[in-house]
């Protein structure tokens, strides 16, 4: 067999071989061109993706609008407790000083009836009459008297401006009280000013 021979069946093994590295190759131009997806698939996909972000689109809508009302609503919320807070500043004390109104005429009758009375007893009583009007404003209020008579020593309620050495009465029991004190509920509003009994 000459040269020639071997060269014409070289040309035909490459040929084949070409061939078959070819219809086997993935990547080859004929395999590139040949599109083995469904159009029908690839549409279904299309359209599955656009209703999924048409969902998602309208859930951030909702959301978003739902946020615009709730922020809303609190800013009403927030400037209604405003004003509730102004007109209670403003007004809280109303009803109060209608109350001691009543007790500031009490005060200028009794002190227009006093003028030209020598008896002791009748200013007694017009100033007892008085200071029971007032207090029973006060209390129905919740105003309330810090008890101090006999009672030991509490630096919550009591303030002691005097310490007495004694034998008659328990170390730290209050003696006397100097000024009255007053409390509102737990609040203390004035501590009751006391004398205080210790150890001679």
């Amino acid at each position: 067999m000459g040269k020639e021979d071997n060269k014409n069946i070289n040309s035909e093994t490459v040929k084949d071989n070409g061939e078959v590295c070819k219809e086997n190759n993935p990547f080859s131009a004929d395999n590139l061109n040949n599109d083995n997806i469904n159009p029908q698939e690839s549409a279904k996909d299309d359209e599955e993706c656009v209703d999924a972000i048409s969902s998602l689109k309208e859930e951030i809508d909702k959301i978003n609008n739902q946020y615009i009302r709730l922020a809303a609503d609190f800013d009403n919320y927030r400037k209604r407790q405003a004003q509730e807070r102004e007109s209670l500043l403003k007004y809280g004390a109303e009803e109060t000083l209608k109350k001691m109104i009543e007790a500031l005429d009490n005060i200028d009758r009794a002190k227009a009836s006093v003028e030209n009375v020598e008896d002791v007893n009748t200013v007694k009583e017009s100033y007892e009459l008085v200071f029971k009007q007032i207090y029973d404003v006060l209390s129905k209020m919740g105003l309330e008297v810090i008890d101090t008579a006999g009672k030991e020593f509490d630096p919550n309620f009591h303030e002691a401006v005097m310490q007495t050495p004694t034998a008659d009465y328990p170390e730290n029991t209050i003696i006397a009280e100097m000024q009255k004190g007053y409390k509102l509920g737990d609040k203390v509003l004035r501590p009751a000013l006391v004398n205080v009994a210790v150890s001679e």
